[in-house]
């Protein structure tokens, strides 16, 4: 990727909000961007200083060119462009809180650069997707190849039978929210990302998080099930906890934000509490 004159910050419509002395930053999963953040960010923006952007994968950056299948086939660049973001911002010891594929990401940036989180929030990460010997990562092999092929297919309908799946049904704003995002991505940008994000192996990085990490779960994620997050936690070697979310699908900053506030609350590991209530 060409950086912008305008910097990474501009190409990934960045941008810095609220106040106080403690930064979050938060970052999307695949088929999302920053509106998805939407339900939480102005109870966060009354105590923090809040970054929120877009991947570049994202349908709402505004030039789709910037994203190179052939770059970003690993997480690693994803993570460069992370840490490269931080420092133009001149971000240290934020919180990190990641959803999905963010998660991991976060993980690989702490390990390359740990001054630049002092915790990470990992809401639905997962390591791998994929079922193995010694490992229930919730999906057939199977299951993510008729992904890719429906997702090749007609993009459209999958993308709407996608988000009805992954969010709560229960919950059909929700849902439209996440579609919307879904929608406004470009096939030729969703396809290889899907197979990124799906097909990823990254239990072997682990074992080298020594960040403070604190991992979301929704109780009823079709994604992830509830021992990969139990997995991760026996795995990463530093401080780590989980919190389990009651709520179905893999999106609870949408479906139960207010009970994500209140582990943020718990978790930020501030010098003085503070109480978030929306």
């Amino acid at each position: 990727m060409v950086v912008p004159e305008n910097g990474l910050s501009g190409a990934l419509n960045a941008k810095v909000i609220g106040s106080g002395n403690q930064a979050i930053i938060l970052a999307h999963g695949f088929g999302g961007d920053q509106s998805v953040w939407d339900k939480i960010l102005p109870c966060l923006i009354n105590h923090y200083r809040v970054l929120v952007f877009d991947w570049i994968f994202s349908g709402a950056v505004k030039d789709p060119n910037l994203f190179d299948p052939v770059k970003y086939s690993s997480y690693e660049a994803f993570a460069n462009d992370l840490i490269s973001l931080a420092d133009e911002l001149n971000l240290k010891s934020s919180v990190f809180v990641g959803h999905s594929m963010s998660g991991m990401i976060g993980c690989i940036a702490s390990i390359k650069r740990p001054d630049l989180f002092k915790r990470l929030i990992l809401i639905g990460a997962s390591p791998r997707y994929i079922n193995a010997d010694d490992y229930e990562g919730g999906l057939k092999n199977s299951e993510i190849d008729d992904l890719i092929s429906n997702m090749s297919s007609n993009f459209g309908n999958w993308a709407t039978a996608f988000a009805s799946l992954v969010v709560d049904a229960n919950d059909p704003l929700s849902v439209d929210i996440f579609s919307k995002c879904l929608q406004r991505m470009r096939p030729e940008v969703a396809v290889p990302l899907a197979k990124t994000v799906f097909y990823s192996d990254e239990r072997d990085i682990l074992e080298k998080v020594l960040t403070p990490c604190t991992i979301v779960q929704a109780s009823k994620d079709v994604v992830v099930p509830n021992s990969v997050a139990y997995y991760m936690q026996d795995k990463i070697k530093g401080e780590c906890t989980v919190e389990i979310i009651e709520t179905d699908g893999h999106f609870p900053h949408l479906t139960a934000h207010q009970q994500l506030l209140d582990v943020l609350t718990a978790r930020m590991s501030l010098n003085e509490p503070t109480n978030i209530s929306s």
